[in-house]
């Protein structure tokens, strides 16, 4: 890794992260779980970690039971 002074730092990584991997960060691993609707009505969507809509359910623990039983983590949207 650089510093602000350009000089390369031993035993750090030299690359950077590219906006593809940022992007697919998390992805087999995490879901993202969104309410949908007006407070109080609607319903939960689950997204993958790339932001692609992959199920929705009734209600949030519904959501999270799905996705840890897809043996992926659940993280709350807000």
């Amino acid at each position: 890794m650089k510093t602000a002074d350009n000089k390369q730092h031993d035993g750090m990584a030299a690359e950077i992260m590219t906006t593809a991997d940022l992007a697919s960060w998390g992805l087999p691993i995490v879901a993202y779980v969104r309410h949908q609707g007006e407070q109080g009505a609607g319903s939960w969507t689950i997204h993958a970690a790339d932001g692609t809509t992959i199920g929705a359910a009734p209600d949030r623990a519904t959501a999270f039971a799905a996705v840890r039983q897809h043996e992926l983590e659940p993280l709350s949207v807000h």
